[in-house]
């Protein structure tokens, strides 16, 4: 067991703590950890603040900065927050109250800030000392009740003050403005809401209890980000969001296209993702412009004064405006996902991640506990009244005697009390009273306003004790917030739209901006390409590095698409107009595609859509397959036939309704292309059984032509006789017939 070793005779009162460095670690990064997620990291469900956020406010209000008011020094706020409430940095409660002003980063801002409090481009906001501020008509709204008991203080970090533990909170903040911070372990992303569609959401979860999320989506159909933008994330997506409080939103600039007298046409973008900043968004455009990663895009320029303008052009006025969007919204941050992470602390302090129906629900028990606790202490501030009120109406009933004995008694008080059987809070009160407070006027007004109190006590008596006129009551205070903050108001009416991404195909259009060209294509044996322009008449001419010779000669055009396919079964892609010039010995093709020294080329040709390819191994397994599943969009290839060590025996087009194949025994088998299957990808069907060897070749022909193969001297011979080799698939076959190559090829390789 591990002591507390105190020191001899120091005479000091530290302690020396004997224990294992790992278990003091362990209870301190704990400590740590929990303080984090509790007091700076993660936002409370009911009000949708966190410690810093809830201080500020609260500082404000005791400063009495409301919206009608004057402003005052964003300092003067500062020091007050650090010296009672906060004990960290000023340059942290800074910046959290300039956020909590920006109309860009709060869908309902909270303090009405005056002088330079940032902007959408990231620029910072101007020292404290030059800015001033004051609440919004949100945070009264936030704030309203906190002196009326509503919520529980606690004491601040030197004891010398107190705190509210939480707002009292008018309308769902956590849902509305969102929130986001990174704690020791978790993390929290929360999106803006529009309040009315909240409100809205609430008044039907006090209406149905058993509303389901769906049935809640209905009034909230997605976020609603200060900003504005496009949402186009999927309607099951946005509820798979909502149903487990995880996952993402996809939101794009808002843009529309602007024509001018020449025909040429320009997109004007007045809206852009929540959270981006306008400033790394356009040299990020611009950065696409240089690289040469936008081929569709001409120039970009900011023309934003109070609104946003950004201006983009076209490369050329041929390209159309959707299919030049879609390819930005693709490569910069006019699309962008905002994660949805809503993990936040329940009315106990414990984290937990809440869907939509859960977080409201806590928000609304919060407003319950907020009107009783309000109406409770009406009460008793009634209650106290009524027993003054009682005390002084004794006094008009008596007044000679009340009189007497105050003019001559010794004892006016006690003697009062003894005398009228009183209170001493209404024997003061009987004291206290003016001499001119005795007129019959005054009687009059004393009884009415004791028929006022006593009524709306029994009211407020009668409303505690029912749960059903507590939830009207909350549904009622909604209301009034929704005429405040609703989408009726400037301020309430949604910016955010939703809508489907249109498909369109962005590659097609880039296509269109490529000149078109015959070209072949010239690929040797030791892997370097290059592309000439036009056809090779004598192939016999080109040059090669010393100890290379060519390997492929393909003619083709700028536009096509080159199929590269290896011998360990992987197809690869190459847009033609990429292809280096003619003019030196080209450039290496692995340079170009992760292909290592050990695989070898085997076939070579320009894409055709809607063609399909047959595919074998030297193990005698093929398919048939579409060569759209040949494209590949990465430098790693498309992995579309296994193989074993022997790798690949042939990749040639679908043509006719016979297949014939020869192995490495001189063996031939001739069957329907039928019983070959059409597959994407694989290992195929046995075509041909060996006892040794493999595939050789494979040739496809019809049967109403003939096959035919050509010879050592480049002719083309028939073979009438082939339906002598005809079985089914998988056959041994027969020897090949008189005269077929010694190469056991129906064609010379390459």
């Amino acid at each position: 067991m591990n002591k507390p070793v105190l020191p001899g005779d120091g005479g000091g009162d530290d302690r020396i703590v004997d224990e294992p460095m790992s278990e003091a670690l362990s209870k301190r990064y704990l400590a740590y950890a929990l303080s984090t997620i509790t007091n700076r990291a993660l936002p409370d469900v009911r009000d949708g603040l966190k410690p810093v956020h809830r201080r500020v406010l609260h500082a404000m209000n005791e400063l009495r900065l409301d919206p009608a008011s004057g402003a005052k020094k964003c300092a003067r706020v500062v020091g007050d927050v650090i010296g009672k409430f906060h004990p960290h940095g000023d340059v942290a409660v800074y910046e959290a109250m300039v956020r909590l002003a920006q109309d860009f980063a709060q869908r309902y801002p909270l303090i009405d800030g005056q002088g330079n409090f940032g902007n959408i481009d990231g620029d910072n906001a101007a020292a404290m000392r030059y800015t001033e501020c004051r609440l919004t008509i949100a945070a009264k709204l936030l704030i309203d009740g906190i002196d009326e008991d509503a919520v529980d203080f606690r004491p601040t970090y030197d004891g010398e003050d107190s705190e509210p533990v939480v707002l009292p909170a008018g309308f769902p903040n956590l849902l509305a403005n969102g929130s986001s911070g990174i704690a020791v372990g978790m993390a929290t992303s929360i999106p803006p809401h529009n309040v009315g569609e909240l409100i809205d959401a609430c008044l039907l979860l006090l209406q149905r209890p058993d509303a389901t999320v769906a049935d809640l989506m209905e009034r909230v159909p997605g976020p609603d980000f200060p900003t504005g933008g496009i949402i186009v994330e999927p309607a099951a997506s946005l509820r798979e969001v909502y149903e487990t409080g995880r996952g993402g939103v996809r939101t794009r600039a808002r843009w529309f296209k602007e024509e001018d007298a020449r025909g040429v046409y320009r997109i004007v973008v007045t809206e852009i993702p929540y959270q981006v900043r306008k400033a790394d968004l356009v040299e990020g455009l611009a950065n696409l412009i240089e690289l040469k990663k936008a081929p569709l895009l001409g120039d970009v320029r900011d023309e934003s004064a109070e609104d946003v303008r950004l201006v983009i052009e076209p490369k050329s006025r041929n390209v159309e405006p959707e299919v030049l969007m879609e390819s930005l919204f693709k490569l910069s941050d006019l699309e962008t996902r905002f994660p949805v992470n809503l993990n936040v602390l329940d009315a106990r302090g414990t984290p937990g991640v809440m869907n939509l129906k859960q977080a409201l629900v806590a928000f609304l028990a919060h407003r319950r506990e907020v009107l009783v606790r309000r109406a409770s202490h009406r009460l008793a501030k009634i209650e106290a009244r009524l027993h003054i009120l009682d005390g002084m109406l004794i006094v008009f009933l008596n007044l000679d005697e009340v009189i007497r004995i105050v003019r001559y008694e010794e004892f006016p008080k006690a003697k009062l009390i003894e005398t009228f059987i009183l209170s001493e809070i209404q024997a003061d009160a009987i004291l206290n009273t003016r001499l001119r407070q005795l007129a019959r006027l005054e009687e009059m007004e004393l009884r009415k306003e004791h028929g006022e109190l006593s009524a709306e006590r029994d009211g407020i008596r009668a409303m505690l004790g029912s749960e059903a006129d507590q939830w009207k009551l909350v549904g009622a205070g909604l209301r009034a917030v929704r005429d405040v903050l609703g989408q009726s108001t400037p301020l309430g009416k949604r910016r955010s739209t939703f809508e489907t991404a249109p498909v369109v195909d962005a590659s097609a259009a880039m296509e269109a901006m490529i000149v078109r060209e015959a070209i072949t294509v010239i690929l040797s044996e030791r892997g370097w390409i290059r592309a000439q322009k036009g056809k090779v008449e004598d192939p016999s001419e080109l040059k090669f590095k010393e100890g290379d010779k060519l390997g492929f000669l393909v003619p083709c055009e700028t536009t096509d698409k080159l199929l590269i396919f290896a011998s360990d079964g992987r197809f690869f892609t190459l847009p033609c107009d990429k292809l280096p010039s003619a003019r030196g010995h080209g450039e290496p093709l692995r340079l170009m595609i992760d292909l290592d020294d050990r695989v070898g080329i085997e076939a070579v040709f320009p894409h055709k859509a809607g063609r399909k390819l047959i595919l074998a191994s030297k193990m005698g397994y093929g398919f048939v397959m579409p060569e759209e599943e040949a494209l590949a969009s990465k430098r790693g290839g498309k992995q579309v036939l296994t193989v074993d060590a022997k790798g690949v025996a042939v990749c040639l087009p679908l043509e006719g309704d016979q297949l014939a194949v020869v192995g490495d025994n001189g063996k031939i088998l001739v069957f329907p292309l039928e019983e070959l299957p059409e597959m994407p990808r694989g290992k195929g069907v046995k075509l041909q059984s060996y006892r040794e060897g493999g595939l050789r070749d494979v040739l496809a022909f019809g049967a109403a032509e003939g096959p035919s193969w050509i010879t050592s001297d480049g002719r083309s011979r028939a073979w009438p006789e082939w339906r002598e080799w005809a079985g089914r698939r998988a056959g041994a076959g027969r020897l090949a017939p008189k005269g077929f190559p010694a190469s056991k090829r129906f064609r010379p390789k390459g």
